[in-house]
């Protein structure tokens, strides 16, 4: 049978009431929201910041690199600067430097940023380069920020030299008369020389005002001069001809060059070491090439003048030259007036070793005793005065450099004295080896103390 149908009253389920979401639930949510936002927006700043940070000291970075470039520096001397500082301001950075360019790239190998600095080369400005020292020690110190460290760069590279033109065209036939001494010459080759050197210097201020001049500086200077002394002899002046032409133009030769070639080609730098030694003996053939030509016009002229045997002068004329030609060099170089006593001390030091050299094991390798003599004193002078042992080494230096002897192998090369000239070039280069391997035997033993390596001396590599 079929039941009835239910007479009772039907029962409804209704569904629980929701829950109100209360004002206390609301207030966490925006909480958490809001510091999420606030922790994003934190560390928004950070990295911008640390960006900001990091592109200060990049900026940093490649201002002195392009400055210690412009003044001097050799292309390892200049990688290993810039490494150590990058280093200390929290940057790992990577650099190639060419004497016309430097190449930097900053942060980890996938995400480098890469810059590339055209640099053209300059003269060695010991002043300039002293400052630059300061400078960095300030910022690696903090005690000043990278982006002040730029500004007082460019006030640097900017600041007018120390020295009037004047006074470094007195240098110059300073340098000149200083140097006719010491390679020989007597009383009327160094009062002509010395004439010699004060034309060159006014040239240098001529040509200085623009790029194109410059660049026939040496061959001008070397044709005038060689004119001048030739035209002299021939008209009677008793003068020896040819060291009074090499003495006159001691300055311009690229002795220095030669030995900054050589260390980069130590230290495994071919590419840089390459350029610099073609770049000096292009130079020594303009400047070989305006001497033979000056002579050839003076000949041509006037006649050929007699060839007069030297008067030797007395011992304390050379004591007096060796105290002049640093002089000269630290004016020609713009080190600054407080340096001059270091300077010309440490010179004397690396002459009194290179005889002291050449005495006891022939004049190949007493170039090597001198500049042994100057790396060690240098390195003690920075570690003792706190100044870079860059200011008195390159002086000391240009003392036992062979530009003199590179000269008059073109010059015999050129008269068809083929087996002398060969002989002569290659004692140039056995001199320029001799001081590479002394400077490079003094920063073993006596390593420089600051953070940066001398341009001179190659860093030794532990």
């Amino acid at each position: 049978m079929l039941s009835p149908p239910s007479t009772s009253p039907a029962i409804f389920v209704s569904a629980p009431p929701r829950r109100p979401v209360t004002r206390r639930t609301m207030n966490a949510a925006d909480r958490a929201t809001s510091a999420t936002s606030v922790n994003s927006a934190a560390s928004a700043n950070r990295s911008a910041a640390e960006t900001a940070a990091e592109e200060a000291a990049a900026g940093f970075v490649l201002r002195l690199g392009r400055a210690l470039h412009m003044y001097g520096y050799t292309a390892h001397g200049l990688e290993d600067v810039l490494e150590q500082v990058s280093t200390r301001l929290g940057l790992k950075g990577q650099f190639f430097a060419s004497p016309t360019s430097i190449s930097a790239a900053f942060g980890e190998l996938e995400r480098q940023r890469a810059h590339l600095v055209r640099v053209e080369p300059g003269d060695v400005d010991l002043g300039r380069l002293a400052a630059l020292d300061e400078i960095c020690d300030r910022v690696l110190d903090g005690l000043v920020s990278p982006a002040e460290g730029s500004l007082a760069i460019e006030a640097i590279v900017d600041h007018p030299s120390a020295y009037h033109p004047y006074v470094r065209t007195l240098a110059y036939g300073l340098a000149s008369a200083a140097a006719c001494r010491m390679l020989g010459g007597g009383y009327p080759e160094m009062l002509l020389s010395s004439g010699i050197g004060l034309l060159i210097g006014v040239l240098s201020v001529l040509t200085s005002r623009s790029q194109k001049t410059s660049r026939v500086f040496e061959f001008v200077a070397a044709f005038v001069a060689s004119l001048m002394v030739n035209a002299l002899a021939a008209e009677g002046v008793a003068v020896a001809s040819g060291v009074t032409i090499l003495a006159g133009l001691i300055v311009l030769l690229p002795g220095l060059t030669l030995t900054l070639a050589m260390a980069e080609l130590s230290s495994r730098h071919l590419v840089a070491g390459t350029a610099r030694m073609f770049g000096a003996l292009t130079v020594l053939l303009g400047i070989t090439f305006g001497v033979a030509a000056g002579a050839r016009v003076a000949r041509s002229i006037v006649g050929v003048g007699p060839e007069l045997a030297v008067t030797p002068t007395p011992e304390w004329v050379l004591l007096l030259a060796l105290i002049a030609i640093p002089l000269a060099f630290s004016i020609l170089l713009r080190a600054q007036p407080r340096d001059v006593p270091w300077i010309l001390a440490i010179s004397l030091i690396g002459y009194a070793g290179a005889m002291a050299g050449a005495r006891l094991l022939g004049p190949g390798l007493g170039a090597f005793f001198g500049a042994f003599s100057v790396g060690i004193a240098s390195n003690r002078y920075e570690r003792l005065v706190g100044r870079p042992s860059t200011v008195p080494l390159v002086p000391g230096v240009l003392l036992l450099v062979p530009g003199s002897i590179g000269f008059r192998s073109f010059a015999l090369l050129l008269e068809q004295q083929v087996v002398v000239g060969v002989d002569a070039a290659f004692t140039m280069t056995m001199t320029a080896l001799s001081l590479a391997a002394g400077l490079l035997l003094a920063n073993v033993l006596v390593p420089p103390e600051t953070k940066k390596a001398s341009p001179l001396i190659i860093p030794s590599r532990s």
